[in-house]
């Protein structure tokens, strides 16, 4: 009996030793001394982890919310964590602080770390980040910006080919030879026959005076030399009134006048006006037939005012007429109009085209693609879509090594073919955003980073001393 009442107190003690052991709180397990060195971040919904508190409390089933803690440190000895610089606003605004604060919504200041955020005036994306955001990147090179201007217009009439019909002397119509307005002729083609009063008493003249030189042929020098002068100078009146040499020659050779003159066409063409109308009487002057050679025709493009710099005298010009989309004509600049269309800020440039075929018809519409030759010789060029255009100012960002971006201020030229020619502010080899440029304006705070870039002189430090 004695030996089991031995037993029993034993283990009693032994209980009771352990139950101390276990509440004491003086004696704690590893795991308990673990638990109260790490403080917790926040408490959790026990049902809902994205209901959280900074505070313990319950759920509206009385059960507690659960502690989260920051997760265990490595076995290996982690690096000693970098600097903090400052604290920057959680939603991106141009606001820093050199110490811990909230924004006007209660959100914790974001820090930055040294070697986290470069230097003033540049930004830093991770790597996540530029590859979510889709940023793509062309290199600043040497290029030859051939720029294609169109403009458009429409064929006309050189007007340094179109010729009047008009006589030198009066008379009447008594038989019309081309009687349709656009009825082409041929030069030296027979357009009406002419009788006149006058014309016929010039030719008696003239056969008179060449018979008195015939007669004084025995005479004295002086007479002889009268009546020449008299003959040459009624067959010069003659020449005078465009009388074709064909029939004074005729007139010579038969020594008789004749009552109707024909009146040739003096080029070959298209008849654009006919006012003579058969048996009709005209004056000195007046218009009978308005003749056209359409053998070279003009087409006169409208070129916008910001393009008319690249125009050049002779340059070559590619032509498109709408009545024949299968053909492309060629052509030359021949003159650019001293004037602008108030109206439509345009400037006209005339383009010669041959037409050889007679298929370009003054009226039709086409348009004209101008290739700008000053503009082949290479210069540094970026993509136009690499550009950030404030009106005041143009700015590139420039990729200085993986995810370290920096604004820089451009000076640009030409625009050409989807890419702009660089003056200032770049060199060959530059990395140039092209895409994703306002994703990162709203990721990665590039106002904050241009304003510094505007200042040279301002540093996150000099920043923290406004706060």
């Amino acid at each position: 009996m004695i030996k089991y009442l031995g037993l029993l107190l034993m283990l009693l003690s032994g209980l009771g030793l352990g139950f101390w052991l276990g509440q004491n709180p003086f004696v704690q397990s590893p795991d308990a001394l673990s638990q109260a060195e790490r403080k917790p971040l926040y408490y959790r919904h026990p049902m809902n982890p994205k209901v959280t508190s900074p505070t313990p409390a319950k759920d509206e089933m009385g059960m507690d919310y659960v502690a989260v803690y920051a997760e265990p440190p490595e076995i290996e000895a982690s690096p000693k964590p970098n600097k903090i610089l400052y604290y920057r606003h959680p939603m991106g605004a141009a606001d820093t602080s050199p110490a811990p604060k909230k924004d006007e919504m209660g959100m914790d200041y974001l820090p930055v770390y040294e070697g986290e955020q470069a230097h003033a005036g540049q930004v830093r994306i991770s790597p996540e980040k530029i590859q979510k955001l889709g940023v793509t990147t062309a290199v600043a090179e040497q290029r030859a910006l051939v720029r294609n201007i169109r403009a458009l217009g429409s064929l006309q009439v050189d007007e340094r080919r179109v010729h009047a019909v008009t006589p030198r002397f009066e008379g009447w119509i008594q038989r019309l030879h081309v009687n349709a307005t656009g009825q082409a002729v041929k030069r030296g083609q027979v357009l009406l026959d002419i009788y006149s009063p006058e014309l016929l008493t010039a030719q008696q003249e003239y056969l008179i005076a060449r018979e008195g030189q015939q007669a004084l042929q025995e005479a004295g020098e002086q007479a002889r030399d009268t009546a020449r002068r008299l003959a040459e100078n009624a067959l010069q009146r003659l020449a005078y009134w465009n009388i074709a040499p064909a029939q004074l020659q005729r007139l010579q050779a038969l020594e008789k006048p004749f009552d109707m003159l024909p009146l040739l066409s003096p080029v070959s063409g298209v008849v654009l006006e006919k006012p003579a109308v058969e048996g009709m009487r005209f004056m000195p002057g007046e218009l009978l037939f308005r003749i056209a050679d359409l053998s070279t025709v003009w087409l006169l493009a409208e070129v916008f005012e910001q393009d008319i710099g690249s125009v050049r005298p002779g340059q070559s010009v590619a032509v498109h007429i709408n009545a024949y989309p299968e053909r492309l004509f060629s052509g030359k600049i021949s003159f650019i109009y001293p004037t602008l269309a108030t109206e439509t800020r345009t400037v006209k440039v005339r383009v010669e085209l041959p037409n050889d075929e007679g298929l370009l018809k003054p009226g039709l519409y086409g348009s004209a693609t101008l290739t700008t030759e000053q503009e082949k010789d290479a210069c540094l060029a970026i993509p136009d879509s690499a550009v950030i255009d404030s009106g005041t100012r143009q700015v590139v960002l420039v990729q200085k090594d993986d995810g370290l971006f920096e604004p820089h201020t451009v000076k640009l030229g030409r625009q050409a073919d989807g890419y702009y020619e660089v003056l200032e502010g770049l060199e060959a080899g530059d990395k140039v955003v092209t895409r994703a440029l306002f994703l990162i304006d709203a990721e990665s705070n590039l106002k904050s980073a241009l304003e510094g870039f505007g200042s040279n002189e301002t540093t996150p430090e000099a920043q923290h001393g406004d706060h």
